[in-house]
């Protein structure tokens, strides 16, 4: 069933997960993308603000994105974004860390331009097992509307 506009009133939309994160795949994502010490090297990231070994904030925004894609996007009439309102990252991502993320719609309406889609602002957090919050992110996608709908 492919999820449409309608599929997404304001409100919890649900929790996806856990993604497992190993030190080996945070050490490959900075090396290939962000290689800065806190990323890549465990004796100048004791030394640094974050006090140890941590993924990189775009990975974890890479990962979140993962998730909502296993968790729903795949599954729904998505046309994409315009792109992201904010990102904020809370805590370290860290080694052996099991991620949960908390999908919520904080917006839907439908488009006076193009009245086919819905726009739906979602707010994602990504917190680990302890419950702690990692990131967050808060993003408009353009949603096809249900046949009808309009």
């Amino acid at each position: 069933m492919t999820l449409t506009f309608e599929d997404f009133p304001p409100g919890r939309y649900g929790t996806f997960g856990p993604r497992h994160v190993t030190r080996d795949e945070i050490l490959a994502f900075a090396a290939e993308f962000d290689p800065q010490p806190m990323h890549l090297d465990e004796e100048a990231a004791s030394k640094s603000m974050l006090r140890g070994l941590s993924g990189s904030g775009w990975h974890l925004c890479s990962l979140m994105m993962r998730m909502m894609a296993d968790g729903f996007i795949t599954r729904a009439a998505s046309l994409g974004s315009p792109g992201v309102d904010e990102v904020r990252w809370l805590s370290p991502l860290r080694p052996g860390d099991d991620l949960m993320l908390d999908v919520d719609v904080v917006e839907a309406r439908a488009s006076k331009s193009r009245p086919t889609l819905g726009i739906v602002k979602f707010k994602c957090t990504v917190r680990n097992a302890a419950g702690q919050a990692l990131c967050e992110m808060t993003s408009p996608i353009l949603i096809k509307r249900r046949e009808g709908a309009v």
